[in-house]
């Protein structure tokens, strides 16, 4: 058999697209790429290698490949041989999924919950039911996405406030009167936490309801990792707990609580529920194997959030501007796309990979290379990262970042 000749008549070739798509794409990103990026990817740098000091990922606890959760999955695919792949909205009682839902509400101090396809998709899918035109949404300038497209996605009024500030929350719960408070518990550029007593307590004055999203907190803070809200002793007094279980679970998949009366309404009423195949068994059982594995990770636990404080102090002695957080996600936040470009290229040569945040994920001004420890990074490792930030100080000048020189704006001098 002869093989085929890939010639010009055989070539597949796309139909043109619309000149308002063209002109859209030049103004939106070819002009971008060219002109910021240099002709370059922002966010797609080299290959890391085997002694590479891997900070781009979201395994804090690094449960990955652990054999209970490994077991777990094994067996499903052994077994689970008759499922159906169906929509989420038919999932009976006895499905593998409801178990699991009813498992992980119980550990954070709820009674049911939905179990999403992503983080993203239960964000998305829980404020498109709870939140319509009438609500007015509540919204820390640095939630993250999905909360901003779920308000979208509702048509409700979003009322931005300055990130964990308590003061300007309660002006526009006064002016614009009770709705949906929208808050990240850990932010998930900076490592900030929220003030979510001060938040709650707000929110109930106002006669808000309180959408905390947990994604960064869950597993890796509170009682068993069972996040701030219980750690806070706040779990009955938030309406709704969401979290992607991309994070500390390691998986796919997301989750939001609802009350169990509520949940045939969400059923037929959240369109990523609806129109959105349920997970697979052997996913579900990996989920649930990692739920097990997560309450008794107190050790890594602790490591991890002793680790965090080693490296952000190792980073502002040498002048980096990691003020804005402080747990386990680490801000380098150079401002410009170019002045990122330059950091992120001098951290790989030096074999360390953080992920470059930029727009959407931030602002244009606000571009950053964004650094995830996990709890399996080994001192040698965190000696490396501490000398490679020494070496390229001088380099990238973080003193002289906008974020510093916004900081040292803000200090009061003495007269």
């Amino acid at each position: 058999m002869e093989m085929l000749e890939l010639t010009r008549e055989n070539t597949p070739v796309n139909p043109a697209f619309s000149p308002h798509l063209c002109d859209r794409i030049e103004r939106d990103f070819i002009s971008r790429w060219n002109d910021l990026w240099g002709g370059r990817s922002l966010v797609h740098g080299r290959d890391p290698g085997a002694d590479a000091v891997r900070l781009n990922g979201n395994d804090y606890l690094s449960v990955t490949g652990h054999p209970r959760i490994i077991e777990a999955q094994t067996a499903a695919i052994r077994h689970d041989a008759e499922f159906v792949v169906q929509s989420g909205s038919f999932l009976l009682e006895t499905h593998p999924v409801r178990a699991f839902e009813k498992k992980l509400a119980g550990w954070i101090g709820k009674d049911d919950g939905v179990l999403c396809q992503s983080g993203y998709a239960a964000n998305v899918g829980l404020l498109q039911c709870i939140a319509d035109p009438q609500t007015p949404v509540y919204i820390d300038l640095l939630a993250h996405t999905s909360l901003w497209e779920g308000a979208r996605r509702a048509g409700a009024p979003a009322h931005a406030f300055r990130h964990n500030d308590i003061d300007h929350l309660q002006r526009l719960i006064a002016k614009h009167g009770p709705g949906l408070v929208v808050v990240d518990s850990v932010y998930s550029t900076t490592g900030a936490i929220s003030p979510l007593v001060d938040v709650v307590d707000v929110a109930e004055a106002g006669r808000c309801m309180i959408l905390v999203d947990e994604s960064h907190s869950l597993g890796t803070h509170g009682p068993g990792g069972a996040g701030l809200c219980m750690a806070l002793g706040l779990s009955s007094r938030v309406h709704f707990i969401t979290a992607s279980l991309a994070k500390a679970f390691a998986g796919r998949a997301g989750y939001f609580n609802i009350p169990t009366g509520l949940r045939n309404y969400i059923l037929s009423t959240s369109y990523h529920n609806i129109f959105s195949s349920c997970l697979l068994p052997h996913e579900v059982a990996a989920l649930s194997a990692t739920l097990d594995v997560i309450q008794g990770c107190e050790a890594e636990r602790q490591r991890l959030h002793g680790l965090s404080r080693r490296m952000r102090e190792s980073f502002m002695d040498l002048g980096f501007p990691v003020h804005q957080g402080t747990e386990q996600i680490i801000a380098l936040e150079a401002g410009t796309e170019p002045d990122t470009l330059v950091l992120r290229d001098r951290l790989e040569e030096r074999d360390v990979f953080g992920a470059v945040f930029c727009a959407p994920a931030t602002t244009r001004n606000r571009t950053l290379v964004r650094l995830t420890l996990h709890a399996a990074l080994t001192d040698a490792e965190m000696d490396h990262v501490a000398c490679v930030a020494r070496e390229i100080a001088p380099i990238v000048k973080p003193w002289d970042w906008p974020i510093a020189r916004r900081a040292r704006a803000a200090v009061p001098h003495s007269s």
